[in-house]
């Protein structure tokens, strides 16, 4: 059995689909979704989607590309949602240089004010960094000692910055780019703590071999799964167990699932 640990089922690429795609998951064994937020109205979709289903789990935030977009009115909108018992992180959240949809001061204004609220609820965060990571590492150390930890989102970095962030209290997630060839994501599956990795699809992004270049969808996260065991020398049932346990603590699903 297995979890998603970051998709986004309330996309549009699933509205002809999207029981379909969810009924898929499970019959591959993943058992528990976890449905990313990433503007107002992802989150409201995110939550909408939650409630549906007894399995599938929901963040809010604002991504860094549409940082420009919050005021006021989505932070009201954002707490009221985060009161919801099936929010179980404030994300995704960060900083993205690659595309800059929004400008960077106010990203960073944004991120911080994200994290701030995730420390007054004592919610761990997702983070999105993309050409950002030193910058993003030196934001979240000013919070780390009061954050509840979170995940580093497909990660970006090397062996060394993984061992940085989980320094910091967080974990990192994997998704299908470590399946394709020549990945340098590869080294970090291998060779990062294991108990500090969570498994994600990113659906419907980052679709990984052998179906590169089909839309992504959370079924396909066994075979992220099995890249690590390969990758690691181990049985795929052992990596599936550990970051199963790796998701459930971050997003403090045990209760859930016992243990």
């Amino acid at each position: 059995m297995m979890i998603d640990s970051h998709c986004h089922l309330d996309f549009k690429d699933f509205d002809k689909n999207r029981a379909e795609i969810i009924n898929n998951a499970l019959v591959a064994g993943v058992h528990t979704m976890v449905n990313i937020g990433a503007d107002l109205q992802t989150s409201i979709n995110s939550v909408k989607l939650a409630e549906q289903y007894d399995f599938i789990y929901a963040t809010v935030g604002v991504h860094p590309h549409d940082a420009k977009t919050f005021n006021p009115e989505v932070e009201e909108q954002l707490r009221r949602m985060i009161e919801h018992k099936k929010v179980v992180a404030v994300g995704e959240i960060g900083l993205d240089y690659y595309r800059d949809l929004s400008p960077r001061n106010i990203q960073e204004k944004v991120f911080r004010r994200q994290l701030e609220i995730a420390v007054e609820k004592d919610l761990p965060v997702v983070i999105h960094t993309r050409e950002s990571f030193r910058d993003a590492v030196d934001i979240v150390s000013d919070y780390a000692g009061d954050l509840p930890g979170g995940i580093f989102h497909c990660f970006p970095g090397t062996v060394d910055d993984a061992y940085k962030v989980i320094d910091l209290g967080f974990h990192i997630s994997v998704g299908g780019v470590i399946t394709f060839p020549g990945a340098k994501m590869a080294t970090v599956a291998a060779e990062a703590p294991l108990n500090r990795i969570a498994i994600e699809t990113d659906s419907p992004y980052l679709t990984p071999m052998p179906y590169r270049g089909k839309t992504n969808q959370p079924a396909y996260v066994k075979y992220v799964c099995d890249k690590i065991a390969e990758l690691r020398g181990m049985p795929a049932e052992e990596v599936e167990k550990i970051t199963d346990r790796n998701s459930q603590r971050v997003y403090r699903l045990v209760d859930v699932f016992g243990g």
